[in-house]
């Protein structure tokens, strides 16, 4: 069952808001410790003290509370109207190039903050916490350089997300490891990912006041545009052109939605009378009616889009959601349809969220709140987890910096003869498709591969592959999920030849070039020394 991620943040400063919603998660035999080690790792390259804070609620009783370093719940005592501040809960975070290990307990679903040079104030209502909202007047963490992941830990297993939904602050990526040791990884950034996120959207035409700078001129926050708009930063109508377009294409179209990617024979068919699309189903029943949302609705998933927890009007809500932040309602006419190359192509789309995914080192974000629709959010699970965590990334530069998971005793490195490098997957990204590379030998889980049935597999059980199955030269070597086909063969000869047989070519490091980050292809085999590996 996918999980459903949306931020509850407060609007105001007064609003107490619970950390995360999760759709129903199966039940399970427990299998993950009843505490999780969960590390955070801080390669910022900053000097500031860093504060953690794990605070969600607990799945057996609803109570809202903390946890402390040991994994430790504590519930929140009640607050008072108007708002108390909560006692200090923070867990000194680790300083830069160094890790911190808490634990995590099983049966619990919420936030871990993270911030930096400062700790945060949280707030007490009869009702439960005010967390910080720095998008709303007179918020006391407005000055404060922090961020969150949201995670939740049960016995079907962990699911944990870095998340873009209200904005994008420290950047960080999520990891956890299997029982099996495979590590899955997402929510890195590519290099200067945290700075051409800054710069691309004060670029952007009517954007430039989303980016929050402090007095002493630290960027804080780059802001999400609905709470943006909340603030006044930010067009309140800035999609209506848009949507007032796309609503409109189904006055003389079908709009079909197939929210289920399990059941494609569930069909929902819309179109539009008025400022209302009607859906019905396949035997011409009226199921579902959608007033014309808002830009505000459109930012929000909500109003006009509300998404019950059902299962028909909420998944269209959220499928309609999904296609007008990324510009393909009006467009493309099924429904959710096409990829990322098909998103965000109006000039009036949710360019903050177009920003952040092109900087992620495997396209992957929470840049809304129904990014999960087709598979774009930064969300990791494994239904019997061993380890978690979260790495700082670093502020300037990076992009290679991510600390390598658990060694991989079992496997080797594949060397270079002409200048010494190892094969490399970058960011320890094992997404599908990751295009393989050159640098520098360091021993990490990102450089090992295991010898198994003619492939060569990652540490994660991700196979070499020649890309769409190519035989021609200069086709890319990547990663992908192992299926037996030829694309995926690669041997190892006496001479230092790594050869697909399909294609009867060598591994070849792209235009001899000698740097880190040097690009592995397909290439007629010459004997020449960028085609010569060994193991070690």
């Amino acid at each position: 069952m996918r999980l459903r991620t949306k931020l509850l943040g407060a609007a105001a400063l007064l609003a107490a808001a619970v950390p995360v919603a999760i759709a129903a998660m199966p039940a399970a035999q427990a299998t993950g410790p009843n505490l999780l080690p969960f590390t955070v790792t801080n390669t910022t390259g900053r000097g500031d003290s860093v504060y953690l804070y794990v605070l969600g609620t607990n799945l057996s009783t609803g109570r809202l509370g903390y946890v402390d370093a040991g994994g430790a719940f504590t519930a929140w005592s009640p607050g008072t109207n108007p708002p108390m501040p909560a006692p200090d809960v923070s867990i000194p975070g680790p300083v830069n190039g160094a890790s911190k290990t808490i634990q995590l307990p099983r049966g619990l679903s919420g936030r871990v903050y993270m911030s930096l040079g400062e700790r945060l104030r949280f707030f007490l209502t009869p009702d439960g916490l005010v967390q910080p909202a720095p998008w709303a007047a007179g918020d006391p963490n407005h000055d404060i350089l922090f961020d969150w992941s949201e995670f939740t830990y049960n016995d079907a297993g962990l699911w944990l997300n870095s998340s873009q939904v209200d904005m994008f602050a420290v950047p960080h990526a999520v990891s956890v490891t299997g029982a099996n040791g495979a590590v899955h990884t997402t929510g890195a950034l590519v290099a200067n990912g945290r700075q051409n996120v800054i710069d691309q959207v004060r670029a952007t035409a009517g954007w430039g006041n989303t980016v929050v700078t402090r007095g002493d001129g630290t960027v804080l926050r780059v802001l999400a545009p609905g709470k943006a708009a909340d603030a006044g930063l930010f067009s309140a109508t800035y999609l209506d052109p848009y949507i007032a377009n796309a609503w409109n294409a189904y006055t003389t179209r079908t709009l079909t939605v197939q929210p289920f990617t399990n059941q494609p024979n569930v069909r929902y068919f819309g179109r539009t009378s008025g400022t209302v699309m009607n859906f019905t189903d396949g035997s011409g029943r009226q199921v579902a009616s959608f007033n014309r949302p808002s830009t505000a609705n459109v930012w929000g998933c909500d109003g006009a889009l509300g998404a019950p927890n059902d299962q028909v009007v909420g998944p269209i809500a959220r499928t309609l959601c999904a296609a007008l932040h990324r510009s393909t309602l009006g467009t493309i006419d099924t429904q959710p349809g096409g990829t990322a190359a098909d998103f965000y192509n109006s000039a009036l789309t949710n360019h903050y969220s177009k920003i952040v995914h092109a900087n992620m080192a495997d396209g992957k974000a929470y840049g809304f709140a129904f990014d999960d629709v087709l598979n774009q959010e930064s969300l990791v699970h494994d239904g019997d987890p061993r380890a978690a965590g979260i790495t700082l990334s670093p502020f300037v530069g990076g992009g290679t910096t991510n600390p390598p998971p658990t060694q991989n005793t079992g496997a080797k490195s594949i060397a270079s003869n002409w200048n010494g490098k190892c094969i490399d997957v970058p960011n320890w990204n094992f997404a599908d498709g990751q295009r393989l590379i050159v640098w520098n030998c360091t021993g990490g889980t990102n450089q090992k591969w295991t010898f198994a049935d003619g492939t060569l597999r990652t540490e994660n059980n991700k196979c070499m592959d020649v890309a769409w199955g190519s035989t021609a030269n200069g086709a890319a070597i990547q990663i992908a999920d192992c299926s037996g086909n030829a694309a995926q063969q690669f041997v190892l000869g006496a001479a230092g030849d790594l050869v697909n047989p399909q294609a009867n070519k060598c591994v070849d490091i792209k235009d001899w070039n000698p740097d880190n980050d040097a690009l592995l292809q397909l290439w007629d085999c010459a004997g020449t020394a960028n085609q010569k590996w060994h193991a070690v």
